[in-house]
C-alpha cells in the first residue's frame, strides 16, 4: 500500500464511517461466541474517578491491532528471578489478589488473574474494545474537567497484531488512535513495518511520535536515500540532525496550567528481536546515560512541573531504570503485557520517589494517574487502573461504526503479506472484505485456548502442531511473544483467533535440521533471556514454546544448566550428536521459504477437526519446572513442578 493509498484510506474510513448505522459490533461483525450472562452489573459508580489533583494521565498500551472486545486470560506462571522475586508483576492468582487488596470472585479478580477463567468469562463476558475503550476516556475527560485537563498515553506495540493492520499495515489502529484521542505514544511493533510505512504513519498520527533512544545511524544521515525518505514525509524520522534523533526524545505539555515533560523510550532491543532490514536508517539500545542526561537538562531548561517516562522498556527494567534515573516522578510501561492495579513504589539514587505503572495489553485497561501540583510543586500523585468490562460499557458511535466501516473493506491484491512478496500472496481472499475473511469458522475448540505465559499455552501448541505437521517435524519451535488473544471452550475457532496469534510482517515459516547440541543451545540461551537475575539483560517475552519434545527446567540455574531431561513425544531423549528436524517461524535474521504461518494454521485447524467439528489437542507440551513451588509467580500449574 503506497503513501498515497494510506491516505485515501484514511479518507474513506473518515467519510464513510457516518454512513455505517451503529449497534452491537460483535453481531454486525458475524462474531459467534459465549456470551455473558443476562444481568451482569457493575456498580454504577465502577467508572467514576474524581478528580485528585489539577492534571490527569490517562494510559494505554500494548493494544497489537485488537480493535474488537477479547477474551483474554491472564498468567498463572510469570517468575520473578533475583531482585524481581515475589515483587509484582511476579505474583499471580490468589497472591495477586491478597497484594492488590482485590477480592476473590470479583470482575477485578477476572480481570487480572486466571483465576476461574471459564466460569468467569461466561458470567461477565468480553474485555476491551476501542468503541467501549474511547466511551470510558470521555467520561474520565470529563470527570477532570475537561480533555484540557488530561493527556492521554499509549506505551507503543499499537500498530500490529491483527488481520487488519496487517493488511492496511498499522493504518487502521492509527485512525483508531486519532479518534480515542491518543496524544503522545513509543513504538516498538510499530518498527516492524517499513521504514516509509512508519513514516508515514507517524505523519497520519494527530499526536506525538517520541522515542529518546531512536537514532539515526552515522551512516545513513549523509547517504542519498534516508533524507530524501525523511523530506518525503515532512522531516518525519530525523528529529534533530546533530544528536541523531529520529523522534521528538521528548515533549512538554501544559495541562491545566502544569507543565508535564513526557520523555519517551522505544523498546530498547528492537534490533535483537526484530529483522534489523525493516529499519536500517535506526538504532535502538537502553542508552540509560542518556536518559539520565535528558532528565537532567529538562529539569534544568525547562523547569517543568512533573517529568514522566512513557516507555516500552518492560516493567522489570522500568523498575530498574526509575532506580537509577533521578528526577522521574513516574513511569508508564509497557510490553511485558502486565495487568497491574497499583503502582510499585521506587526510590531512586537520589531520594526521589517515582511511581512504576504498566496498563495491560489488548485495549483490556486504562491507567489513570492524577498529578496534584501546587504552585510549580508537586504535592501528590494518585493512581487507578480501571478494566474495561466490554457487557457493562456503552459502544460509543463514532468508533463503533469506523470498525464496522473498516471490516467492509476489500481485500485488495496489491497487498503485501510477506517479505517474499512475489511468492507469497493471497488470490483466495481478494474481492472478499476484511470480516468475511477473519469471520470465517474453523473448528470449535476442545478447551480454552491462550498464550499467555512464562511457558507452553495451549494456542501455542496448536501452532506448533501445525508447523510439525506442515513439515513432517520432529519438533516445532514458536516465539514465546505475549500477544494474542484467548478462545474459550466450546466457541468456534475463526480465522480472527488465527490472525491475532499469527500476524506480523515476518510471517514465512521454515524447517531446518539441528543437532540435539544445537538444539537445546538455543533453548537455554532464550530461557537466559527470560530467567537473568539483570533486568537488563532479559527480552521481556515468555520461553520459546518446543511442541513435539518435553524438557525439564530450573530457572534458578546458570545459563547452560537449566535445561534437562529433554525428550521426544515418543520417549526418546535427545541425543546431542542425533540430527532433527525442526519447524518453526518469525525469523529475525534471514526470509525463509515456507508458507506464511497464519496459512499453515488455518489449514492444520480445518484438517483436523472432528465429525463434531470439534479441534481436540492430544497432548500440551508443559515443561516440568524445578524449585518453583514456593515462588509466589506460578500457581495451578498444569505440568509438573517441585
Amino acid at each position: 500500500m503506497t503513501s498515497i493509498d494510506r491516505r485515501k484510506f484514511m479518507k474513506l474510513m473518515a467519510g464513510g464511517t457516518a454512513a455505517v448505522a451503529t449497534g452491537s459490533l460483535l453481531s454486525a461483525c458475524g462474531t459467534e461466541t459465549t456470551a455473558a450472562e443476562p444481568g451482569f452489573k457493575l456498580p454504577k459508580d465502577f467508572y467514576d474517578v474524581p478528580m485528585k489533583g489539577t492534571a490527569r494521565i490517562l494510559h494505554t498500551t500494548d493494544w497489537h491491532g485488537q480493535l474488537l472486545p477479547v477474551y483474554f486470560r491472564e498468567p498463572n506462571v510469570n517468575l520473578g528471578v533475583g531482585d524481581a522475586y515475589g515483587r509484582p508483576p511476579h505474583v499471580v492468582g490468589k497472591k495477586l489478589l491478597k497484594a492488590m487488596g482485590i477480592e476473590e470472585n470479583s470482575p477485578e479478580a477476572y480481570a487480572y488473574t486466571y483465576l476461574n477463567f471459564d466460569k468467569e468469562a461466561a458470567r461477565i463476558g468480553r474485555t476491551g474494545g476501542a468503541a467501549h475503550m474511547k466511551t470510558i476516556l470521555d467520561r474520565l475527560r470529563a470527570q477532570a474537567g475537561g480533555r484540557e485537563n488530561t493527556i492521554t498515553l499509549d506505551g507503543g506495540d499499537l500498530w500490529q497484531g491483527s488481520g487488519t493492520s496487517l493488511w492496511t499495515r498499522g493504518v487502521d489502529m492509527v485512525e483508531m488512535s486519532n479518534i480515542l484521542g491518543i496524544d503522545v505514544m513509543v513504538g516498538h511493533w510499530e518498527f516492524t513495518y517499513k521504514e516509509d510505512e512508519v513514516l508515514s504513519n507517524v505523519a497520519l498520527f494527530k499526536g506525538d511520535f517520541i522515542g529518546q533512544n531512536v537514532r539515526v545511524k552515522p551512516d545513513s544521515l549523509f547517504g542519498d536515500e534516508y533524507p530524501a525518505l525523511v523530506e518525503k514525509y515532512d522531516g518525519r524520522g530525523l528529529f534533530d540532525e546533530d544528536s541523531g534523533h529520529a523522534f521528538q526524545p521528548y515533549v512538554i505539555k501544559e495541562i491545566n496550567g502544569a507543565r508535564i515533560a513526557i520523555v519517551g523510550q522505544a523498546f530498547p532491543r528492537t534490533a535483537n528481536a526484530n529483522p534489523p532490514e525493516f529499519f536500517p536508517d535506526w538504532s535502538f539500545g537502553l542508552r540509560e546515560d542518556d536518559m539520565v542526561a535528558l532528565v537532567e537538562k529538562i529539569r534544568a531548561d525547562e523547569s517543568p512541573d512533573a517529568v514522566v517516562l512513557l516507555s516500552h522498556n518492560g516493567m522489570d527494567v522500568d523498575i530498574k531504570m526509575a532506580e537509577r534515573v533521578p528526577g522521574l516522578n513516574a513511569v508508564f510501561g509497557g510490553h511485558t503485557h502486565d495487568g497491574m492495579p497499583k503502582p510499585v513504589v521506587v526510590k531512586n539514587v537520589s531520594g526521589g520517589e517515582c511511581l512504576v505503572t504498566n496498563a495491560g495489553s489488548n485495549g483490556k485497561y486504562v491507567g489513570v494517574m492524577d498529578f496534584d501540583i501546587q504552585g510549580g510543586e508537586l504535592k501528590g500523585m494518585s493512581y487507578k487502573m480501571l478494566p474495561i468490562f466490554t457487557e457493562a460499557v456503552p459502544a460509543d458511535p463514532e468508533m463503533d461504526a469506523f470498525i464496522k466501516q473498516l471490516r467492509t473493506t476489500r481485500y485488495d491484491e496489491k497487498i503485501v503479506e510477506s517479505r517474499n512478496p512475489d511468492r507469497f500472496y493471497s488470490p483466495d481472499r481478494v474481492g472478499k472484505t476484511y470480516g468475511e475473511i477473519l469471520d470465517e469458522k474453523l473448528a470449535i475448540a476442545d478447551r480454552t485456548l491462550y498464550r499467555r505465559g512464562n511457558f507452553m499455552g495451549t494456542w501455542d501448541q496448536v501452532l506448533c502442531n501445525a508447523l510439525r505437521e506442515e513439515y513432517d517435524a520432529d519438533i516445532a519451535m514458536s516465539a514465546g511473544v505475549r500477544w494474542g488473544t484467548t478462545t474459550l471452550k466450546g466457541d468456534w475457532i475463526t480465522m480472527e483467533d488465527v490472525m491475532t496469534q499469527c500476524s506480523m510482517t515476518y510471517g514465512e515459516t521454515y524447517v531446518s535440521e539441528m543437532t540435539g547440541e544445537q538444539l537445546m543451545n538455543v533453548l537455554e540461551q532464550v530461557a537466559d533471556n527470560l530467567f537473568d537475575p539483570d533486568p537488563y539483560l532479559q527480552s521481556g517475552g515468555d520461553m520459546v514454546r518446543v511442541g513435539g519434545m518435553d524438557y525439564t527446567i530450573d530457572p534458578s540455574k546458570k545459563l547452560f544448566e537449566r535445561l534437562t531431561e529433554a525428550r521426544l513425544d515418543n520417549g526418546d531423549p535427545i541425543d546431542p550428536a542425533k540430527t532433527y528436524k525442526v519447524a518453526g517461524w518469525a525469523v529475525v535474521n534471514r526470509t525463509p521459504e515456507g508458507r506464511l504461518m497464519w496459512d499453515v494454521v488455518r489449514d492444520y485447524i480445518v484438517k483436523n477437526k472432528g465429525k463434531d467439528n470439534v479441534l481436540h489437542l492430544p497432548k500440551i507440551n508443559h515443561p516440568t519446572l524445578l524449585n518453583v513451588n514456593t515462588n509466589p509467580g506460578i500457581a495451578d500449574y498444569p505440568g509438573k513442578s517441585t
